[in-house]
């Protein structure tokens, strides 16, 4: 589509990088106006989104370079150009999640009950996050013959270009908005802490499963039955949503 928004002189502003900045700028103002009703410190929850941005950049960024060595073993310089695209979601989300936790462990905030508002807010940044790969073409789909197939002609784009392919990057940017909705609407139901946080787990886990199969990048080594890793961690992410919720059912119900 269009890697590149657009030049002012010497500077390059990638689509894929403002989409990730307009996305973080919605996501933290969802988190200051909640945390606010919640009752809890806006400004610290800030600074939190802020550092966990950085560590899932670089979380995400060094699980694709590790899934994409080929590419950059002779080029090292390409690791650090990651206004082209190139993040994988599973790596960021797992950078960010452990800082996170001990960031929130350090400033004594209640862990559930923030995890609550940041799920949503995770959503919401991802669906845009998800539109820049869709103009950068990374994250492209398989070859598909369906009327809303789509067709990468961009010299400078990531996808297999002038082949019509499943726009699976629009499939995940709605998948999100849909799981963002699902959580404000759920959390409006004054649900046991850590429930949205939960079902963010379960509901992102499906999705991400299900738009797998429409996926036509390179997407690693492949597991039993030839699930790709994302669908491997997507079942895990289910799996482990399913096993904490009585958990976090009975211990809201004995407080």
């Amino acid at each position: 589509m269009y890697p590149v928004l657009f030049k002012l002189g010497p500077l390059t502003i990638h689509t894929y990088g403002f989409c990730i900045a307009i996305g973080f700028v919605f996501a933290l103002a969802y988190v200051s106006r909640t945390a606010q009703k919640k009752q809890l410190n806006s400004d610290v929850i800030i600074d939190l989104c802020f550092y966990a941005l950085i560590s899932g950049m670089l979380g995400g960024r060094l699980m694709y370079v590790i899934l994409e060595w080929e590419t950059f073993e002779n080029n090292w310089i390409e690791i650090f150009r990651i206004w082209n695209g190139g993040l994988v979601f599973y790596g960021g989300f797992i950078a960010a999640f452990i800082f996170s936790w001990r960031y929130m462990a350090a400033k004594q905030l209640p862990i559930l009950k923030t995890l609550d508002i940041l799920a949503p807010a995770v959503a919401l940044a991802h669906a845009f996050g998800r539109i820049g790969c869709f103009f950068a073409g990374c994250c492209y789909g398989a070859h598909c013959d369906l009327p809303w197939a789509v067709t990468f002609t961009h010299p400078l784009t990531l996808a297999r270009p002038d082949i019509p392919l499943h726009p699976t990057q629009l499939y995940s940017s709605a998948m999100n908005f849909i799981i963002f909705t699902i959580l404000v609407i759920f959390s409006k139901k004054e649900p046991k802490e850590g429930a949205v946080a939960i079902g963010y787990l379960f509901i992102y886990g499906l999705g991400r499963f299900c738009v797998e199969f429409f996926r036509g990048d390179d997407r690693g080594a492949v597991f039993f039955y030839s699930l790709s890793p994302a669908q491997a961690i997507g079942l895990l992410m289910m799996f482990i949503s399913c096993v904490l919720y009585p958990v976090i059912i009975k211990k809201s119900s004995s407080q």
